[in-house]
């Protein structure tokens, strides 16, 4: 393996006018004096990146502020938690009760959600839902029982803190001890960052939706389209796109173009390094921290061995390469056999990358792959099956859809209930595949339907398929243990996830959350939750409060969740049992998604 690249080289893939990102974090800002100057100006002590510290036992104090960081060339505040991004790692025990005091020393309200972890909702961390949130010069303590083990994380649940910093990992050792075996044990937290303001970029995504999209179709295109199709073929698939108002690249609402991609808060040039010793089997725990960013994860020349997935310990699968979005969680295994490996994260639209590297020393690198080709959305992406005419008649029109069997919705716009009838045989036994758009679905908050939504769980997604490695997808997971519930579901809840890009608008249903009623739950009660995708883009949904017990097609228990990601034109299914009464939050784990509408609140009574 060759030595770490020296000072001034360029990064294989790093853009020109991305050549200062991550100076700070790859020990090499000494050669730029006027950066060195701009980083210490605010008199502050800067904030810590790279290698988050470690706290652990009952007891822990955090406290909340706002430190300098500089990972382009400018140095931006941060949103942090002791002074660190990622925020410390908090190392727990399965069965311990904790306590952990949270001081907030910013300007404004704060809060912290501690993600998959069940618990009391008054302990969530939701503003609004669970508790008020956190004031200015204020300490709330969290204090709940640790119910489970695996790898979790928590973050920020105010405004768009998260995007600034606000992460860190939490892992919940087994009380009976540690069943997965390794000689190293490494968190790997992706993220994202921005030196623009959050509230600046959505109000730019408000103005247009596309204004972080720079792989538009281009005349080169054409022509590539005339070659493969003829001239009438590539004209149709134009004017195709053109009359539904939509690109065919729409795959995430930011790029690269604003943001820099962060492995353990270090930027592709500050590369991140994980030890090893010859001969040693390594777990990484692989965490999504991002905002806004999907992450497509390998390590070329090595397979992963996936153990966990959000927490839960699945049938080994092993596989060459997986995606995942913020929310989700990742543990694999990996046995290196080269004196350094590259640990390559690229965004789903292909626009940058997070990278690190597992090394046998300091200083020891590997070759950084190149991106991946942008690939279109497919009509399948964006109609599912297409076998009955695909998108709905009035999916680009305002108003009822005649077809619609209206006795079977809910009026009010809430979610759909389709209890259990008198029948001879139990109809719950299988997930409904009967589309039911509901009535609000038919306004100007939803430019799309699906009538024809695929399952395609074995589906690893655009830009995945067909690229000659093993990709996971959800078809693979088989969580260890089966079902915490046994029983058929008493009830179906059917949501649709929609929205209007050139409104940027985000809903369930076609109703933002300031116009939604909550989605009411009986304490106990078992219930199936449909959620049909309508949109063109994959949205991870999150579910606080319950697991979520996601099947297939048939009925039969897949893996346990707390996070799922659902593909454009895609229907999927879970069950869950609501064992802890109160209010919980039910959103899109792209928080811009979140914050303009696709949020939902649940009542458990």
């Amino acid at each position: 393996m060759k030595p770490s690249i020296p000072p001034l080289a360029m990064p294989i893939g790093l853009k020109r006018r991305r050549f200062v990102q991550g100076l700070t974090g790859g020990g090499v800002l000494a050669a730029f004096p006027a950066l060195l100057q701009a980083a210490g100006s605010t008199g502050r002590a800067s904030t810590h990146t790279g290698s988050a510290p470690v706290l652990s036992g009952r007891e822990i104090d955090l406290v909340i502020a706002e430190t300098p960081v500089n990972f382009t060339g400018k140095v931006r505040r941060a949103t942090t938690i002791n002074g660190s991004i990622p925020a410390p790692t908090l190392r727990l025990r399965e069965g311990d009760e904790v306590t952990i005091r949270v001081t907030n020393r910013l300007p404004v309200d704060t809060s912290i959600h501690w993600h998959g972890i069940i618990l009391p909702f008054q302990m969530d961390g939701v503003p609004g839902i669970s508790f008020p949130g956190i004031a200015p010069g204020e300490t709330f303590v969290y204090r709940f029982k640790l119910q489970q083990s695996g790898t979790y994380w928590y973050h920020s649940h105010s405004g768009f803190q998260e995007m600034t910093g606000m992460y860190g990992a939490m892992i919940i050792e087994p009380r009976a001890g540690e069943a997965i075996r390794a000689d190293r044990d490494y968190v790997v937290q992706l993220s994202d960052w921005t030196d623009e303001d959050p509230m600046r970029a959505f109000s730019k995504l408000k103005i247009q939706s596309d204004v972080y999209n720079f792989n538009q179709p281009t005349v080169g295109d054409f022509f590539r389209d005339v070659s493969a199709l003829g001239l009438a073929g590539a004209v149709d698939k134009r004017q195709m796109w053109n009359q539904m108002r939509m690109s065919p690249t729409d795959l995430a609402d930011l790029s690269d173009a604003t943001l820099t991609y962060l492995m353990n808060g270090r930027t592709p040039a500050g590369n991140w390094t994980g030890l090893f010793a010859r001969g040693e089997r390594v777990r990484l725990r692989f965490i999504n921290g991002a905002g806004n960013s999907f992450y497509d994860v390998r390590i070329p020349g090595l397979k992963m061995m996936v153990v966990q997935a959000d927490g839960q310990d699945v049938e080994p699968v092993s596989v060459d390469e997986f995606r995942f979005g913020p929310g989700e969680t990742y543990d694999v295994l990996v046995h290196p056999k080269d004196d350094a490996h590259t640990i390559f994260a690229q965004s789903m639209e292909r626009t940058g990358y997070a990278h690190g590297t597992l090394a046998v020393r300091q200083g020891l690198t590997a070759p950084v792959p190149a991106l991946d080709p942008v690939e279109w959305l497919t009509m399948a992406d964006m109609m599912g099956r297409m076998d009955h005419g695909g998108m709905g008649h009035g999916a680009m029109q305002q108003g009822i859809d005649p077809g619609t069997d209206h006795a079977l919705m809910n009026h009010g716009g809430m979610a759909m209930d389709h209890s259990q009838h008198a029948m001879p045989y139990n109809p719950l036994a299988k997930p409904s595949q009967r589309v039911h758009h509901a009535r609000s679905e038919y306004g100007p908050s939803v430019d799309m339907r699906v009538d024809t939504p695929r399952t395609n769980l074995d589906d690893p997604g655009i830009g995945l398929r067909n690229n000659s490695r093993r990709v996971l997808t959800l078809a693979d997971l088989k969580t260890i243990g089966g079902p915490l519930d046994a029983r058929l579901p008493e009830r179906e809840i059917e949501l649709h996830l929609t929205g209007n890009m050139e409104r940027y608008s985000w809903s369930f249903d076609g109703l933002e959350f300031g116009r939604s009623s909550p989605v009411s739950m009986k304490h106990g009660e078992r219930v199936r939750v449909i959620l049909q995708n309508d949109t063109m883009m994959t949205h991870p949904m999150h579910l606080h409060g319950m697991w979520s017990e996601q099947e297939n097609d048939q009925g039969e228990f897949m893996a346990r969740r707390h996070t799922i990601p659902v593909q454009p034109a895609q229907r999927i299914s879970f069950l869950t049992t609501p064992n802890d009464l109160g209010r919980w939050a039910w959103h899109c784990h792209l928080l811009f998604h979140m914050d303009a509408g696709m949020f939902r609140e649940v009542l458990v009574s």
